[in-house]
């Protein structure tokens, strides 16, 4: 009668305990079936151990998952230099460009009800950008040979810059863009017809503001701001409750300090921390918050072929068309460019570990993630400093497919 008693007093317990862990969906940790070592997976801790202890990292947090199961999930450090307030595995960081994949989904749900097609001129959407040229010199401009295409804005191909550059054209994009204050997404785009392109559409892989413009057309073709589109469209559905354009009030306490790395190499707390609310431009280049956690459940869709829990964003055929390589040789050694994702296309050129068909990008506070349809592999790691390095990106890579063993 007595263990009756205590089962019964324990199963409201054991309810909310499983409750909060299907709620918050903890991921349970299962080295085995996700086939890693755990002495080699082990490596990878305490590599950012040391980063940490050397003063080369403030704090990190890093998910793998492979097999559909969880293979590691950690975080190191602090969030803060200033306060060493210990990381947490649910930080929220500032993914800046690992936006520019999740535009790129949201944008190909829309090819998928049929709004455009891929080889489509921008032009017969944003008349704006009929008359636009191309700097052949300082003070020199031809026409275009042809349009500006729809794919041209998805693999960054399209001749228009981001502004990162060093020539007198970038800092006009880069003053244009980012150097004065835009009310929302269609007045960042607004700028652009105005300046002339680096090069011919097609011709060139250039990183460039290209994803503004999708953001653009999402809010032209769904009739939603972008924000409301990725929130109803995606961040619902895959159960991406930490992930917006803004962070709310109850969020900013976990956000994580943006930190500067000087030229000596050490790291500073940044004197320009990121806005984490008030944003009104909903931008496709940069602009959204994550966590670890939040950004796994996308990955996890691209790796299932477009699905996840039973929510289909898009079709298998749209993710095979999204990753593979678009560019030809424009890109670099080993790597192409899909419509949104850098593409893995050989392994012996860029001599690091991986798999042909991987594919993933970053962000520039050093935000990482690939996705690896081979080995049914995903992994992201999230630091926050600047400037970018993809040193971490890499090394992260290196040491999480040494230590798969089956």
């Amino acid at each position: 009668m007595k263990s009756l008693k205590i089962k019964n007093l324990l199963l409201p317990v054991l309810f909310f305990i499983s409750y909060s862990l299907v709620a918050q969906q903890l991921p349970i940790i299962d080295i085995q079936k996700a086939g890693f070592s755990e002495e080699r997976l082990a490596r990878l801790s305490d590599y950012l151990n040391q980063e940490i202890e050397e003063g080369e990292l403030v704090g990190a947090v890093s998910l793998i998952v492979r097999n559909e199961a969880t293979a590691h999930f950690q975080s190191y450090g602090a969030s803060h230099l200033s306060d060493q307030s210990p990381m947490q595995k649910d930080q929220l960081f500032f993914i800046q460009s690992m936006t520019k994949p999740i535009i790129s989904v949201a944008f190909m749900m829309l090819f998928e009800e049929g709004h455009f097609d891929l080889n489509d001129p921008l032009e017969d959407y944003l008349p704006a950008f009929a008359d636009m040229q191309v700097q052949t010199s300082e003070n020199e401009a031809d026409s275009l040979d042809e349009p500006i295409r729809i794919w041209h804005l998805l693999s960054h191909t399209a001749g228009l810059s981001h502004g990162l550059g060093g020539s007198a054209l970038d800092k006009k994009y880069r003053e244009a863009l980012y150097m004065q204050q835009h009310q929302n997404i269609e007045a960042r785009v607004d700028v652009l017809p105005a300046l002339p392109l680096v090069g011919q559409p097609g011709e060139q892989w250039y990183y460039s503001a290209a994803p503004d413009v999708l953001s653009l057309l999402i809010e032209q073709f769904s009739g939603m701001s972008t924000a409301e589109f990725l929130q109803t469209r995606i961040f619902d559905p895959l159960g991406m409750e930490d992930t917006g354009y803004n962070v709310a009030e109850d969020q900013k306490e976990r956000v994580v300090g943006l930190h500067f790395k000087n030229q000596d190499g050490e790291l500073t707390v940044s004197e320009r921390q990121t806005p984490t609310s008030g944003n009104t431009v909903y931008g496709g280049t940069h602009g959204l918050f994550s966590t670890a956690r939040d950004y796994m459940r996308f990955c996890r869709m691209l790796l299932n072929k477009g699905a996840l829990d039973g929510q289909r964003l898009l079709s298998p055929k749209t993710v095979e068309l999204m990753t593979v390589n678009h560019v030809n040789d424009l890109y670099g050694e080993g790597y192409g460019f899909g419509l949104g994702f850098s593409v893995r296309t050989d392994l012996a050129d860029p001599r690091a570990l991986g798999s042909v068909g991987t594919f993933g990008w970053s962000g520039a506070f050093n935000t990482y993630f690939f996705i690896d349809p081979k080995e049914e592999l995903a992994g992201i790691l999230m630091t926050q400093f600047a400037p970018y390095t993809n040193f971490y990106n890499n090394k992260f890579q290196q040491l999480v497919y040494q230590a798969i063993i089956e």
